[in-house]
């Protein structure tokens, strides 16, 4: 028994030990044939005693071996191969590449592009070919490159964005006509215009979107959608709307005011673009403490406080500081001191919201402007553009006003671009003002229509030229017509006179008038030569000479009784005020004038208004037939309220005319009441002949005209706003007051008031505006319009 266990366990330990075995040769089998599997093989090699090039017309085989980057003897892996394949294939030059080994020799085999016979575009409307053929870079008789026709339907597309069709295809095809010929044909969608169909803000709180739409560049698309460009997405001009928000708020106070983003999303059927602007306002600043601080050895900062504009308690403007920063620079240059930087140090009151700012006076460092570089002016002289810098070679360089120069040149109007900026010179102390600009026409031709419900329709058309032979210079000519008037006129401006800040004006002018509620006709021819200057940074001076010559014609010399007309027609007699006006004929007058005007508003320092004041003598005695002194005045002040939502006006106007050497004036040489106060026909108030209904005009008037324009509710694409006003005022005085027969002449001192509404309405083709007007107080010979609808448009 023992012995047969003994037995079987030998067995089983002779089978264990025969499995062991086994699996250790299948282990040792599958290590081998991994083993064989991993080891690197050894990429075969070519070397050719010959290259063959077939296939190719107009690149030679050495251009395409360069291109390869083969040579005969070389030895070469098939690496190589496929590297030679990729450069002949990245050239652009070849429609199909193959590089075939056989044996010792390499065939290279090409088709080249074909030559493009023709080039054309089909589908296109809005653009037409000529200007297409500008765009691309393919061109007729030269070889065909499918990356060149990619990067023209690319251009073309742009060209179509550009003017607001987002959904333009533009697909580029062949049209063989011989092996070596094909035409090119850009097949074109343009799709619709894609409009802005909403500008929308978030994060506004002090300004509503209404507000905000009218500070931007791009519009809503609105009634006239098909006439108005601006209301084409154009994602550039976003960048620019951007900037004049936060100009918009920083203006106003809103120091920290930032404009996060400018999403535009585009309609699903990409025929309308949805723009959202994000910003974050946060909170309005006043002026705190204002004061000037002298880190100048020996120099008192008193005078320089003294100089300061700024009043605390008002809301922060960087235009403001700015403005007193120049203010302090020309003060240092007064008193001789050169190289003196002005910077204002601004301190936080985050409880009070107020900002304190103290005008730093420092040494700055010492440079000179060493020379001015102009560039692009094909027309403009040099001189034209040099004159808007107030500095020059050798000067101090300041960088303010350097940028305060390029507002200018940007200003003129002569150029579509400008660009002003400051490298370094030849010496450390040196630099090099660069002007680049780009030129823009000048010249305009312009046709415009007026209609007036009294005066019925009018016609003008000027040609002017803003940049006369690029001097800078303007001469326009000027030819209106209406159903009771037409007035010509040439004019000449040379903006400065001798390279100085003095404008030379000349005018020349003829008028006849066709009064048709009136016994007489007036014509008017004159000339006016003037000089124009700055007296300070707001206000200007303008003297002038003029030689005029003023008459009565086609006066009717009837009498109210006249027996030469039959009993059922009403004789026009004219009144024998006009008659001896008529009768002293042609009138010359000469004299000299002046007109002082003062205009804050051109500072930009008030953002929300400002005010206009002008004063205008002029005498007329020396030589010629009539002497007098004649003076007007007006005053116009407006503001905005309400988030600036509501722009209020108020406007007072005067004159008077006073005769010397005891002469009476003339109808000629007299203030009628209109258009200074609506609500009356154009000579309808003021002195008048009761017998012959003549109205006379009056050596005084005096008016005040009050207004408010505010929107309507409606959409601000439609460009409709509305308005209200009141006018109040009077024309009286003559100095001959003998009627018919001792009839009544009534120059006395009248107020006429009127009321009403306004409807305005900006269109493409100008501004229109209708006016619904209520006399309140007036004479019963007055004469009333209660509807008035102007035009004034160019197009």
């Amino acid at each position: 028994m023992i012995q047969a266990e003994r037995a079987l366990s030998q067995r089983g330990n002779a089978r264990a030990r025969l499995l062991r075995g086994v699996a250790m040769g299948v282990f040792l089998g599958c290590a081998g044939l991994s083993t064989a599997i991993v080891t690197p093989a050894f990429a075969q090699g070519y070397s050719f005693s010959q290259v063959e090039v077939q296939g190719n017309r107009n690149v030679d085989a050495a251009t395409i071996l360069k291109l390869t980057g083969i040579s005969r003897g070389q030895t070469l892996s098939a690496g190589a191969l496929n590297d030679a394949y990729q450069g002949l294939q990245k050239s652009g030059l070849f429609e199909e590449v193959a590089i075939e080994p056989q044996g010792t020799r390499l065939v290279i085999r090409v088709k080249e592009y074909p030559i493009v016979n023709a080039i054309n575009f089909e589908g296109n409307k809005r653009l037409k070919d000529e200007l297409l053929a500008g765009v691309i870079q393919s061109k007729a008789r030269r070889v065909y490159s499918p990356a060149l026709a990619e990067a023209d339907a690319a251009s073309i597309a742009e060209g179509y964005r550009e003017q607001g069709r987002l959904a333009a295809t533009v697909t580029p095809k062949l049209i063989r006509r011989s092996e070596s010929a094909v035409d090119l044909v850009f097949e074109i969608t343009e799709g619709k215009t894609v409009e802005v169909e909403r500008l929308s803000f978030v994060g506004n709180r002090a300004f509503t979107d209404r507000r905000l739409r009218q500070v931007l560049e791009t519009k809503q698309a609105g009634l006239l959608r098909n006439l108005i460009k601006k209301d084409t997405l154009r994602p550039e001009q976003l960048e620019v709307d951007k900037q004049l928000l936060r100009d918009f708020y920083l203006s106003r106070g809103y120091v920290d005011a930032q404009v996060m983003d400018a999403a535009a999303e585009v309609a699903r059927e990409r025929d309308g673009v949805f723009v959202t602007f994000t910003v974050k306002e946060g909170q309005q600043f006043r002026l705190g403490n204002i004061s000037a601080v002298s880190e100048i050895e020996g120099l008192d900062a008193a005078d320089f406080e003294a100089a300061l504009r700024l009043r605390p308690g008002t809301v922060y403007s960087p235009a403001q500081v700015e403005n007193n920063i120049t203010r302090l620079e020309n003060l240092a240059l007064k008193k001789g001191l050169n190289f003196v930087s002005i910077e204002p140090v601004v301190t936080r009151n985050e409880r009070e919201r107020t900002l304190d700012i103290a005008f730093t006076l420092r040494r700055g460092p010492k440079v000179f402007v060493e020379r001015i570089d102009i560039e692009g002016n094909t027309t403009t002289l040099d001189q034209v553009v040099r004159r808007q810098f107030r500095t020059v070679e050798g000067d101090p360089f300041n960088p303010r006003e350097i940028r305060q120069s390029a507002e200018r040149i940007r200003a003129l109007g002569y150029f579509s671009d400008a660009k002003v900026n400051a490298e370094p010179g030849n010496a450390p102390d040196q630099v090099v003002v660069n002007v680049d600009v780009e030129e823009q026409p000048t010249g305009s031709l312009s046709f415009g229509a007026s209609y007036g419900a009294a005066s019925g329709v009018g016609f003008n058309v000027g040609l002017t030229e803003g940049n006369f032979l690029g001097r800078g210079q303007t001469v326009g000519v000027s030819i209106s017509t209406g159903s009771d008037s037409t007035d010509s006129s040439i004019t000449f401006i040379e903006p400065s006179l001798l390279g100085r800040d003095l404008k030379f004006k000349f005018s020349a002018f003829y008028r006849v008038s066709d009064n048709q509620d009136a016994s007489y006709d007036t014509r008017l021819i004159g000339i006016i030569p003037a000089l124009e200057f700055p007296v300070s940074e707001s206000s200007r001076l303008e003297v002038r000479a003029f030689a005029k010559e003023s008459k009565l014609t086609d006066v009717y010399a009837g009498t109210v009784d006249d027996p030469a007309t039959p009993e059922d027609e009403t004789d026009l007699a004219t009144t024998p005020i006009i008659q001896r006006d008529a009768a002293r004929g042609g009138l010359l007058s000469t004299g000299l004038g002046m007109t002082y005007s003062y205009d804050n508003r051109l500072t930009g320092l008030n953002p929300k208004g400002g005010v206009l004041l002008r004063f205008g003598l002029d005498y007329a005695g020396l030589g010629g037939d009539l002497d007098s002194v004649t003076a007007t005045a007006l005053a116009v002040a407006e503001t905005k309220v309400w988030n600036e939502e509501v722009t209020l006006r108020a406007i007072f106007e005067g004159g008077a005319v006073h005769m010397l050497n005891n002469e009476n004036s003339r109808v000629t040489d007299r203030f009628f009441g209109t258009p200074k106060i609506r609500g009356f026909e154009p000579a309808g108030l003021g002195p008048r002949d009761l017998a012959s209904d003549d109205p006379l005009g009056g050596n005084l008037f005096a008016v005040a005209r009050f207004e408010a324009d505010f929107p309507l509710g409606l959409p601000e694409e439609y460009g409709i706003n509305g308005g209200v006003f009141a006018d109040f005022g009077s024309v009286w005085s003559l100095d001959d007051v003998a009627g018919h027969n001792g009839a009544t002449v009534d120059d006395g001192f009248h107020l006429r008031s009127a009321v009403g509404v306004s409807v305005f309405w900006n269109t493409p083709i100008g501004p229109l505006r209708f006016n619904f007007s209520k006399a309140l107080s007036k004479q019963d010979y007055d004469k009333e319009q209660s509807f008035d609808l102007t035009i004034s448009t160019k197009f």
